[in-house]
C-alpha cells in the first residue's frame, strides 16, 4: 500500500503544479485583456489578440514538455487541462448570455487532447528526462 502511494504522489504534485503554473499563465498572457475592440466598420474582436494566445501556448509547452519528459503524462494532461479550464471558467463566467459554458467546454476538450498526444510523442521519444538517441537502424 505504501509502495502505490510513493509512485501516487509524483503525480498529483505535478498535476497541482501544472495546473498553478497554468493559471499563472492564463494570467499573464490574458488576463489582463478584458475589452473588446470595435472595427471601423462597427463589429467587434477580442478581446484577446492572436499573438497573446500564441504567447500562452508557446510558453505552456516548457512545462508540459518537462512533465511528459519525466514521464508525470498524468500530470502535464491534467493539470494544464485543469488549469485552462479552471481559468477560461473564471475569466468568461461573466458572460450574461450563459454561451461561455461551450467555450469553456471546448477549451477543455481541446487542451486535453492536444496535451494528451504532444505528452505521449515527448514520452516516447526521451527517457529519464533526456531525449533518446536513435540508431540508423531506427532501435533507441
Amino acid at each position: 500500500m505504501r509502495q502505490g502511494l510513493l509512485k501516487l504522489a509524483p503525480q498529483v504534485s505535478a498535476i497541482v503544479v501544472l495546473a498553478v503554473v497554468t493559471l499563472a499563465l492564463w494570467a499573464a498572457w490574458l488576463g489582463w485583456d478584458q475589452n473588446r475592440d470595435v472595427q471601423p466598420d462597427g463589429t467587434t474582436t477580442g478581446p484577446y489578440e492572436a499573438w497573446q494566445v500564441i504567447g500562452l501556448v508557446l510558453t505552456l509547452l516548457a512545462p508540459v514538455c518537462w512533465a511528459a519528459s519525466r514521464r508525470y503524462i498524468a500530470g502535464a494532461v491534467l493539470g494544464s487541462t485543469a488549469g485552462l479550464t479552471g481559468a477560461a471558467y473564471y475569466d468568461w463566467s461573466d458572460d450574461g448570455s450563459g454561451l461561455f459554458v461551450i467555450g469553456v467546454g471546448m477549451v477543455m476538450m481541446g487542451s486535453f487532447v492536444v496535451t494528451a498526444v504532444l505528452s505521449a510523442v515527448i514520452a516516447s521519444a526521451t527517457r529519464n528526462g533526456r531525449w533518446a538517441a536513435v540508431a540508423p537502424g531506427g532501435r533507441p
